[in-house]
């Protein structure tokens, strides 16, 4: 079986087990700002280009405060997250704000920090005027293409989801915003999630700047900014390959050159929403083996659960993992690794190759730097597991603590008596 190598190093893991009780997720500095950095390089030609990390990846301050130092913004779906994004002093076009089923609360709040705002229905604007709340100076609306795009397994077919607006639906909206006094432009796609063909991206980019030219000729709109979404995807499986950032971000400015500047329109900004390739392959979810155990087929049972890595018993992500000291040992013994709530899909790998295992071994399950500790749920009454970042000058630091008892308790009502 093909191996994975450990972005963190060995040493360094082990190193923080002594520091921290497992499990935990742990997280490399460096190697989050080198995705950073490469994915500005391959943008650098589009001007003033901007990549908001989507929040609901890795929702941490430290980690956020990682991609803003690197030039990024906040691409936020929630209350909570514009919050975030508040506390870290952020505001104007540092925010984006996409979500959908929005609360009036929630847009009010995003007004006070002057946000971006990508309206997922164009019956929005009319409802917030009702609501007095005053609209945004820039109007951008969300695309779902239906039809003539395919979607992928995570986010489903467009014609199927309940995110953004028909392109009928879009000639519409733009219309009536321009109709009240807006001079102010955006348009917003996202149609795929976790994708590695680079070439899907730039077919999205030939898409949406189509459509952005076909309105600027039909409505006399210019764009400000062109948000492509995010999606690009990582290696999950050890054959699997890297995107091609470079390709992506050339064949964008093809792209872009062909449909915007070909045809005389003013050049917007390009945007990107991208989160799972930047923190992804940066973390990982460090547990320890408590029990092996054999029935109709072998199994390992550790100290982490689907409650803090929910992917693999979701939709049966895979993630590799990792034992660690036991890389020259043959992979001989096969396994379900499982964690100890009580659902059968508790499960991080099914009849997966790896070396003998024993009690306190450590395991290190790959690639769950996003998408992991932000899906942790309570079910079972299981505490959430905490976060630990190794800097890069080598310091390890704690930027959430594992979850208590008082903290799940902290909600309850007592009952009267």
């Amino acid at each position: 079986m093909q191996h994975k190598h450990l972005l963190i190093a060995p040493d360094d893991i082990s190193r923080a087990v002594e520091q921290y009780r497992t499990p935990f997720h742990l997280y490399d500095e460096a190697g989050i700002r080198a995705a950073v950095r490469r994915l500005n390089a391959a943008f650098a030609w589009a001007p003033n280009f901007r990549n908001y990390f989507a929040v609901k990846a890795t929702p941490n301050p430290a980690i956020l405060d990682i991609v803003v130092s690197e030039g990024c913004g906040l691409d936020c779906s929630s209350f909570t997250e514009l919050i975030m994004a508040a506390r870290m002093d952020l505001r104007g076009d540092a925010v984006m704000f996409t979500s959908n089923n929005t609360p009036v609360d929630e847009y009010r709040f995003a007004r006070k920090l002057d946000a971006c705002i990508n309206f997922d229905d164009i019956g929005h604007l009319d409802w917030l005027l009702d609501q007095d709340v005053a609209l945004p100076e820039l109007i951008s609306f969300r695309y779902n293409p239906g039809a003539d795009r395919e979607g992928n397994t995570i986010i489903g077919r467009p014609a199927e989801a309940k995110f953004g607006a028909t392109r009928a639906q879009l000639h519409q909206g733009y219309a009536a915003a321009k109709a009240r006094g807006t001079t102010r432009f955006g348009l917003h796609t996202m149609v795929a999630s976790n994708e590695r063909n680079a070439d899907y991206f730039v077919t999205t980019a030939d898409m949406l700047f189509g459509l952005a030219g076909e309105l600027h000729d039909a409505l006399g709109i210019e764009f400000e900014y062109i948000n492509l979404g995010g999606g690009i995807g990582i290696p999950y499986r050890p054959e699997d390959e890297a995107v091609d950032i470079e390709r992506i971000g050339a064949g964008v400015q093809r792209a872009y050159t062909e449909h915007l500047i070909a045809r005389g329109m003013r050049p917007p900004r390009v945007v990107l929403e991208c989160g799972r390739v930047l923190t992804g392959p940066a973390g990982m979810l460090v547990t320890t083996v408590r029990h092996a155990k054999s029935t109709y087929r072998n199994y390992v049972g550790v100290d982490a659960s689907m409650a803090d890595l929910m992917r693999p018993g979701m939709y049966g992500a895979y993630h590799h993992i990792t034992v660690l000291g036991a890389t020259p040992q043959p992979d001989d013994a096969r396994y379900d690794v499982v964690g100890s709530l009580c659902e059968n899909n508790d499960k991080f790998a099914i009849d997966r190759p790896l070396p003998a295992v024993a009690s306190g071994d450590i395991m290190v399950i790959h690639d769950t730097g996003a998408h992991g500790r932000a899906m942790g749920f309570n079910y079972n009454g299981k505490l959430r597991c905490g976060e630990v970042l190794l800097r890069s000058d080598g310091r390890l630091q704690l930027i959430r603590r594992a979850e208590s008892i008082d903290d799940l308790f902290a909600t309850l009502v007592e009952p009267e008596a």
